[in-house]
């Protein structure tokens, strides 16, 4: 689809045809076998023009006056539809947006309830000689099975939904993954969405902005993705192309997302915001994920399980070309960790340990997607913004990283910016060097003395790139540094699992003072540099 659309004039707009028939050739209304079964087709509002361009001018104009929420549903009803009733309403996918094509990926819609409140409008797009109408996609509860006494019968028609999702190809194999029961892409509360990976399943989410993520004094708010444009999907494609307006008291923004589904889920996504009111923290493509626990630490008898967390770290690849990972923590107050850079090539919150006995978890959190960022053109200057804040439980995302522009957020400006976001098992550009796989601590010493107190010992596994081709007999060199504190006890060693290209570093750190610390760590021999960085935030208790 081209990046905007012309503009249409009255004559195309005549030449759109009429409601039924551009519901028909949408495959709105569904097969005639569907109604039969007694599916409810979508009934859509009359045409309105439509541009990508029209959409950013709205958003510019909406940020030129004070935010206005819309006409609020009953909050008596909505408060009925609470975790329980709300799980009791599914969507029909016979009533689904494309059931019949085109396109082979329909759209299912969720419901609204007391935890989504906030009213979505969904438009399906018609291409009329190569200009674009929109018409709404009117709520009726009829598109949802739901128990005859259930609270959101009394919700009005033209409410509108919760949010939405793409279902699995009607092309694919039915018998494995049935398109009415499987999906791969959700848009639901707030600014958030999240797809699957290539291991089929859902973990860590993104949103579309952030705002005031833990700035002292302020309040963090989430601005809503208020309005959803889908394009005709081309037949047999893999690619669906998806417009949004986003709203908020601080910010308005128009979005651009073309998703593919492949191996992988990858989004290209461009985003046009308009700020309202002076923003002190502006999160551009922010990732948010949960980390509870791992092999690095874990308190005593919180859980049974080894391992619990959808990502484990924060890999970057700053503009100077240097890779570096950062663990993740669960500190025990919040945590904002700034990475400055200039056109950064890429960062993202990752999942490496893919060892299910790690977890001991049927939710398979070995499985849940890694999350890359690529920038695309000129990002200028800014930094990764990673903040950490405590969590006692798995419900809790309490991992934020994102892109945080140097420039002030005034009210007045406007900000353009284009990415990709890949979802995938591991980051889309591997590193040439070996990769940080595991951080492992305990108390410092040597076994069979006296232990020291305040001492940390530290192993650090790395694994294939050039470490795969040193000679036997030739171990590297663990480089450390830190702005404060003690090394002792350095060395490093093949971990004896005959694994090749499997090291560890192993060394003893004492601190000096009760300020967090960040250690760094790679791997070397002579000049060449084996591994990526390590960087760790170490926090004296």
């Amino acid at each position: 689809m081209p990046f905007s659309h012309a503009k249409p004039d009255r004559r195309s707009f005549l030449a759109a045809g009429s409601a039924t028939l551009a519901l028909a050739a949408l495959g709105a209304t569904g097969s005639a076998r569907a109604q039969a079964a007694g599916a409810t087709p979508l009934r859509l509002s009359e045409p309105r023009p439509f541009s990508f361009d029209d959409l950013t001018e709205q958003a510019r104009r909406l940020a030129a006056a004070p935010f206005a929420p819309g006409t609020p549903l009953p909050q008596d009803v909505l408060d009925k539809i609470d975790y329980d009733a709300h799980g009791k309403i599914k969507f029909k996918p016979e009533s689904a947006l494309f059931a019949n094509g085109p396109g082979n990926f329909p759209v299912t819609f969720f419901h609204l309830g007391r935890f989504f409140q906030t009213p979505v409008h969904m438009y399906v797009l018609e291409n009329a000689g190569g200009d674009y109408f929109a018409r709404e996609v009117v709520y009726d509860d009829k598109y949802f099975d739901m128990p005859a006494d259930s609270p959101a019968h009394q919700l009005p028609d033209g409410a509108g939904f919760a949010g939405f999702r793409f279902q699995e190809s009607r092309a694919g194999d039915q018998q494995k993954k049935p398109w009415q029961t499987n999906d791969w892409v959700a848009f639901l509360g707030a600014s958030y969405f999240r797809a699957i990976g290539e291991l089929y399943q859902y973990g860590l989410s993104a949103r579309g902005v952030a705002i005031d993520v833990a700035e002292p004094g302020k309040a963090e708010e989430f601005p809503s993705f208020t309005r959803f444009y889908f394009d005709p999907p081309a037949n047999g494609g893999d690619t669906v192309v998806v417009h949004a307006l986003l709203e908020g008291p601080s910010i308005t923004g128009a979005y651009k997302f073309v998703m593919q589904r492949g191996k992988a889920v990858v989004m290209d996504i461009e985003k046009r915001l308009f700020l309202r009111q002076d923003v002190a923290r502006l999160g551009l493509a922010p990732l948010t994920s949960m980390y509870w626990f791992s092999e690095t630490g874990k308190p005593r008898d919180a859980d049974w399980r080894p391992e619990v967390h959808d990502s484990d770290g924060l890999a970057l690849w700053n503009g100077a070309g240097e890779r570096i990972w950062r663990p993740l923590n669960n500190p025990t107050s919040i945590v904002t960790s700034s990475f400055g850079d200039t056109n950064p090539k890429g960062f993202g919150l990752l999942q490496r340990d893919r060892l299910f006995d790690h977890y001991q978890d049927g939710v398979m959190y070995d499985l849940r997607p890694s999350l890359w960022v690529e920038p695309l053109g000129d990002w200028g200057q800014g930094s990764v913004t990673l903040v950490e804040l405590p969590t006692d439980d798995e419900i809790h995302d309490n991992a934020v990283a994102m892109w945080v522009p140097a420039a002030p957020a005034k009210a007045g400006s406007a900000i353009s910016l284009r990415y990709k976001l890949h979802w995938t098992d591991k980051e889309p550009y591997p590193s040439p060097l070996a990769s940080c796989v595991a951080t492992r601590t305990g108390r410092g010493g040597v076994p069979g003395q006296p232990r020291p107190q305040g001492v940390i010992k530290f192993m650090v596994e790395f694994l294939g790139g050039p470490l795969g081709q040193l000679p036997f007999g030739v171990a590297p060199e663990a480089v450390l540094s830190a702005p404060s504190g003690k090394f002792s006890y350095v060395f490093t060693e093949a971990v004896p699992d005959g694994v090749s290209g499997h090291w560890r570093a192993q060394f003893d750190y004492t601190p000096e003072g009760n300020a967090p610390v960040d250690l760094r760590l790679y791997l070397r021999q002579g000049q060449q540099t084996l591994s990526e960085t390590w960087l760790f935030q170490f926090r004296p208790a």
